[in-house]
């Protein structure tokens, strides 16, 4: 199971993407999340600052 970003709560601010191991995020008005590259590790949800991440 991969995880997801909420677009409604996602900031953009950019802390996810730097703690993705796999570079699975992607930059743009709200970030997303490339599932067939997430790894399921979390790293990303744990240092997301509004809790935008969240699994599939």
């Amino acid at each position: 199971m991969a995880y997801k970003i909420l677009a409604d709560e996602c900031t953009a601010c950019g802390t996810c993407i730097d703690e993705c191991p796999v570079e699975a995020i992607s930059e743009g008005d709200v970030y997303k999340i490339d599932p067939d590259v997430c790894t399921d590790c979390g790293a990303c949800a744990d240092v997301c600052p509004v809790e935008a991440i969240v699994p599939e």
